[in-house]
């Protein structure tokens, strides 16, 4: 039987632990690592619909993006969100796996796959690390050029974005270079001028980031969630690779917790 420390080790194999950033907390938050899997629920949030779904599909293990611990806890009394979905995860036998930022930066991570539904190709780290130009956040790439109007519908499309932000000063006319960051992806702005990108997707763009670069690259903001829900598809491919006979299963209940009137 496949063991919770199998599945933690496949995908750390893929993406390792060491790359995610320092305010991180990816890896197994909740259970045994020797305990056997009967089935994995993939999600981008852990929440009380996604626990209850769990439970309902019989799924002892949830894998997600966004760690459900990001910090430190010193008591478990049920006092806020997070623990009682901690207790619940324990009392229910489920355990709780999360890949946030090492998954970002690994080559064929979330930014990668938001390039591939793009179709952008000859795709470059956008803000490597120092020891290895495959590793780090955001990737630039080119496109077959399109107009901006042409592509910033695609990108709706794509991600079903309801209401895409996107800088209107921008003076670019046509897309040829395209950067891309999942998540909250702002700080990377200057990396994708610098790049020569003329646009550049990413997710929670402020109004003075808009207004400060807007007229040197056209910056769209897809939404935080839109973003990284591609997570999941990723982290399907690299449990089925290894274990192919293991039910996986895509979160049927969880959904964007911002929503737009």
């Amino acid at each position: 039987m496949v063991k919770v420390k199998d599945i933690a080790s496949t995908i750390e194999d893929f993406a390792p632990k060491q790359l995610q950033e320092s305010y991180d907390n990816a890896g197994l938050q909740v259970g045994n690592p020797e305990a056997e899997v009967s089935a994995v629920l993939l999600c981008l949030d852990v929440n009380e619909d996604v626990l209850k779904e769990a439970k309902d599909r019989e799924c002892n293990m949830i894998v997600s993006h966004h760690p459900l611990i990001f910090h430190g806890i010193k008591s478990l009394t049920g006092a806020d969100t997070t623990q009682r979905l901690v207790i619940e995860a324990l009392t229910s036998g489920i355990a709780i796996y999360s890949a946030h930022t090492n998954l970002d930066s690994v080559w064929d991570g979330v930014s990668h796959e938001i390039a591939r539904r793009l179709a952008i190709k000859d795709l470059e780290v956008l803000q490597p690390t120092t020891e290895d130009s495959r590793i780090g956040l955001g990737v630039v790439g080119n496109i077959k050029p399109l107009p901006k109007i042409e592509f910033l519908r695609k990108i709706k499309n794509t991600f079903k974005v309801s209401a895409l932000r996107y800088s209107a000063q921008s003076p670019s006319l046509v897309v040829r270079r395209v950067a891309v960051c999942g998540g909250a992806g702002a700080s990377l702005i200057r990396d994708a001028i610098k790049a020569k990108a003329d646009i550049y997707v990413t997710g929670d763009v402020k109004y003075h980031d808009f207004t400060t670069y807007g007229d040197e690259i056209i910056i769209a903001d897809i939404g935080h969630y839109e973003s990284e829900l591609c997570s999941r598809e990723i982290l399907s491919r690299v449990i089925r690779e290894k274990f192919p006979e293991l039910p996986t299963y895509f979160c049927d209940s969880e959904s964007n917790p911002i929503k737009i009137l």
